[in-house]
């Protein structure tokens, strides 16, 4: 058997066999594991996956339901980058965890927006109501900003997009705020008077933010969605691929094409 496996290794290493890796003419292969959520995030990486297959980038999908694991399976090297989340939240979990993630590349902005199952506008929202907002600090910060810009709440001045309840400076019609996981929020919406819910997670539940949506979030928003990667991997060829295959004209056609009503905005 060592006879046998020697003859091999020798064979392989003068080239008289191929692993598929290393075919004559081929470029090297690289493998890498890449965490996401699953929409429009695992899409888009899903949409690409050929075309860095044919570039020597081969890439595993890994799909997460929350914002935390990822980062901490990219931070402890798990992972070699991952897809789902804005530059304001990678840089409050960094500071927050003393990770070291980096922005690789920003490929697009999933518009935020108020909801409601049970009115119509934002003039029909009573006094006393009940809102659920995200419960991590970068996403309830965005999303008392949407409520102070759709006129039912006032900030603090200088609150910023770490905002929390106790920033709010005005709330002429008493809304109650009730802070909830972002991967929940859509399963709560019936249980309250609005919700604030991210546009990955939106879109997961059948929302769409134009025509669901009592209030949406402007296109100027500075919540792009990037690759992140531990700081050091950002110039890897195989990061670079794969950054490069998601800010391509592929991505942007197939986005402005599934995507008509701005639910999901290229931003490259």
């Amino acid at each position: 058997m060592k006879n046998r496996s020697a003859v091999l290794l020798l064979l392989a290493t003068a080239g008289l066999i191929g692993f598929p890796a290393f075919a004559a003419g081929k470029k090297d292969s690289a493998a890498i594991k890449v965490g996401a959520t699953a929409i429009p995030h695992a899409v888009l990486l899903n949409l690409v996956k050929d075309d860095l297959a044919k570039e020597g980038v081969k890439i595993e999908v890994i799909e997460y339901t929350d914002y935390v694991v990822p980062n901490e399976a990219l931070e402890n090297g798990e992972l070699a980058a991952n897809y789902f989340q804005h530059i304001p939240y990678l840089e409050s979990f960094n500071k927050e965890r003393g990770f070291h993630l980096v922005n690789a590349g920003g490929v697009h902005i999933e518009p935020f927006a108020l909801y409601s199952g049970k009115y119509k506008s934002l003039a029909d929202i009573p006094a006393g109501a009940r809102i659920a907002i995200p419960n991590d600090p970068t996403n309830e910060g965005r999303a008392l900003l949407l409520l102070q810009a759709a006129g039912l709440i006032t900030l603090k001045s200088g609150a910023g997009l770490e905002a929390t309840p106790l920033d709010i400076a005005g709330n002429t019609r008493g809304l109650v705020f009730e802070e909830v996981e972002a991967a929940t929020l859509p399963r709560v919406l019936q249980d309250v008077d609005g919700a604030t819910i991210n546009g990955n997670y939106a879109l997961a539940a059948g929302l769409n933010a134009k025509r669901d949506g009592i209030f949406v979030e402007g296109a100027s928003s500075p919540y792009v969605n990037v690759v992140a990667v531990k700081q050091g991997r950002e110039n890897d060829p195989a990061i670079k691929a794969l950054v490069k295959a998601l800010q391509s004209q592929k991505v942007k056609d197939f986005i402005n094409r599934e995507y008509p009503n701005g639910e999901v905005i290229a931003v490259f």
